[in-house]
């Protein structure tokens, strides 16, 4: 038995070391498999949060261009609303610039009538005189309905978008840059200079 047991020994110990090695390369292997189960995940991770950050930055870029048109479609919206306001207030504009005209002849034409003249002995006369007068009245009127106003500067500084110099003359008792003379009526309507004045400026002395 012992001399069996001899004889057979190495091949015992062969056997055992197989077993041994094959045990370890399977732990190896295991651990192998294990680990890289561990990065699989590990680079799906990775993958995702790209792909998150990405569709951040997409939904961040259509957000400020969405906001972008908003802002652009308002403006557009309060600019057309702007030009209708304007096109309603000074639509009338080539109109009421006409009517200046007719203005401007029934107020030469009253002035023209002498004052001594306007009496009862002229009943004809001082009719037509107040007729010219009623209708230079109800023409201011309609005027001042629809924004249009008189510029009848005398004694105001002067100023270049409401008034016209046509000369500049001495004035005692008048600040140099004040308007002394006023030769044509000026109008405004709404607010905008819709004929300057014509006027004469004081001069400095």
């Amino acid at each position: 038995c012992p001399s069996f047991c001899l004889r057979t020994s190495p091949r015992l110990l062969c056997a055992a070391t197989q077993q041994k090695n094959t045990g370890q390369n399977l732990e190896e292997d295991q651990s192998q498999g294990q680990n890289e189960q561990k990065v699989e995940p590990s680079s799906a991770e990775k993958l995702l949060a790209e792909e998150k950050a990405k569709l951040e930055e997409q939904l961040k870029e259509v957000t400020e261009k969405y906001k972008r048109a908003l802002a652009d479609a308002e403006n557009v919206r309060q600019r057309s609303q702007k030009l209708v306001e304007e096109a309603k207030l000074y639509g009338i504009q080539s109109f009421c610039k006409d009517l200046l005209e007719v203005a401007d002849i029934l107020e030469k034409a009253t002035e023209s009538v002498p004052k001594e003249e306007i009496k009862d002995e002229n009943p004809h006369l001082k009719s037509l005189y107040e007729g010219l007068v009623m209708t230079e009245m109800q023409i201011q009127k309609v005027f001042k309905k629809h924004g249009l106003l008189r510029l009848n500067p005398v004694g105001a500084k002067f100023d270049p978008y409401e008034h016209e110099a046509l000369f500049h003359t001495a004035a005692e008792g008048q600040e140099p840059g004040t308007i002394a003379l006023v030769s044509k009526i000026g109008y405004k309507l709404h607010g905008r200079t819709l004929r300057p004045a014509l006027v004469g400026v004081v001069k400095d002395a």
